[in-house]
């Protein structure tokens, strides 16, 4: 009866990864993710971009920087997404143009 209480496991969650093409709000960055697929029908290969506001709680993304994000309760309107770690610093920071 001693035993200590087994907590579950986090379920699955989705993680993406994306550039940094905005970190000017607070605690909050956007990161424009890439998807690529093959059109069903004509057989090209599709890129698609998609912007996700994601929670950075210590505010250590910049601009251009590759970063892992995991989705997550949403936070406000627009956030449902939170930074895992900084996968690649961007070495000379220019603004991504959207």
């Amino acid at each position: 009866m001693s035993e200590t209480p087994i907590t579950p496991a986090r379920s699955h969650r989705k993680e993406r990864t994306g550039e940094v093409i905005s970190n000017k709000m607070t605690k909050t960055i956007v990161v424009r993710v890439e998807r690529r697929f093959r059109h069903p029908q004509f057989k090209k290969v599709v890129t698609q971009f998609h912007k996700l506001y994601a929670h950075d709680e210590k505010s250590e993304a910049k601009v251009g920087d590759r970063v892992l994000i995991q989705e997550t309760r949403p936070l406000s309107k627009l956030k449902s997404w939170r930074l895992v770690e900084v996968v690649e610093h961007n070495k000379d920071a220019e603004p991504v143009a959207v």
